[in-house]
């Protein structure tokens, strides 16, 4: 589902209903996003006008720490919210300082009760010849350039319950490859060379999407078939059309009516995407597959499912999805339907 809405009052989602969060916020002191935060409280809006950099960014973040109550509230026990933001680098009055968003984001939501856990380093890619920010070669006026974005991972109380035969037999289902597993939990990430070419590219200035890679394998990671997952911030829908792509069910939330209808239209249309992506991460099993057994032998397990040799017991379920097709309602709702064949 997709709804026009604010995230800071989602009360029209169930407390403890949401699995999983994967959200980009508007990022405070970034200025493509100056307007929207002028528009929600006028003192923001004072305090750019005044060049008070740190008084704007205090009360950014008192906006958006409204979103971060009403996260926690509607995760179940045991749930992980996942936040990806960049700091801000800035000029105000003629003096350029840095705004570390990621370290206000974990302490707002420490306070509220969140374990805060080891984060990712999103390492972007930039076409800049340019390491550095100033005067270049004369000691001391560059500056370090910001390169990377945080993906800050915490959980709402201990480790989930998945006690049921139905939740053992989704989790089994859900689990992740062995050399996927060695690489998504790293601390930095970098995806180069991914294929990323979602729709409408141009909406990127207004919404700042994240790569489809990162929402894929946050959702893969932290949650299993058949859960809700959930994007207050959802913008163009990465977050919606990864969770279709892994069994999920989701609920999007945007401000901007504009950008729902762009995610309505995407998700109508995704199929071919999708399936492509499904296909390119059976591919690079098989990939694996052929190099691991060139170079050391057979691996040990073989994935019931689909037949492909696997490298520990916890994939022999794995089951992989492709779309079928997917049905829009007047409602806002998405229907996605499913074969269990990698979109072969």
């Amino acid at each position: 589902m997709v709804f026009q809405g604010d995230a800071v009052d989602l009360s029209f989602i169930p407390a403890s209903s949401v699995a999983l969060v994967v959200t980009s916020p508007p990022y405070p002191m970034i200025a493509m996003w100056d307007e929207l935060f002028r528009s929600r409280d006028p003192e923001i809006a004072a305090a750019l006008d005044a060049c008070d950099g740190l008084g704007a960014f205090r009360l950014m973040h008192e906006d958006l720490d409204r979103a971060w109550e009403e996260i926690h509230r509607v995760l179940c026990e045991g749930g992980w919210a996942c936040i990806n933001i960049g700091d801000a680098t800035r000029t105000l009055g003629g003096r350029f300082r840095l705004y570390p968003n990621h370290a206000r984001v974990l302490t707002a939501c420490a306070a509220l009760g969140f374990d805060i856990l080891p984060a990712v380093l999103w390492r972007k890619q930039t076409n800049s010849p340019n390491k550095f920010m100033g005067s270049g070669m004369l000691p001391a006026g560059a500056y370090v350039t910001l390169e990377h974005e945080h993906i800050l991972l915490m959980r709402k109380g201990g480790k989930r319950d998945l006690a049921s035969e139905d939740q053992k037999d989704a989790r089994r289902k859900s689990a992740i490859f062995w050399e996927e597993r060695n690489r998504w939990f790293s601390d930095i990430w970098d995806f180069k060379g991914a294929r990323q070419d979602l729709f409408h590219r141009d909406t990127r200035g207004r919404s700042a999407a994240f790569p489809f890679e990162l929402p894929f394998r946050i959702i893969n990671m932290y949650s299993v078939r058949g859960d809700t997952v959930l994007d207050p911030f959802v913008g163009t829908g990465t977050t919606t059309l990864a969770a279709m792509a892994s069994g999920r069910n989701s609920i999007g939330v945007d401000i901007d009516p504009g950008l729902l209808r762009i995610l309505e239209a995407d998700a109508c249309s995704s199929d071919a995407f999708l399936n492509g992506f499904l296909r390119e991460r059976a591919a690079a099993h098989n990939r694996f597959v052929e190099e691991y057994e060139r170079d050391r032998g057979p691996l040990p397990h073989r994935n019931r499912p689909h037949g492909f040799p696997v490298m520990t017991v916890q994939e022999e379920e794995l089951t992989l999805l492709s779309i079928d097709r997917v049905k829009s309602g007047e409602d806002g709702s998405l229907q996605v339907f499913y074969r269990e064949d990698y979109g072969r």
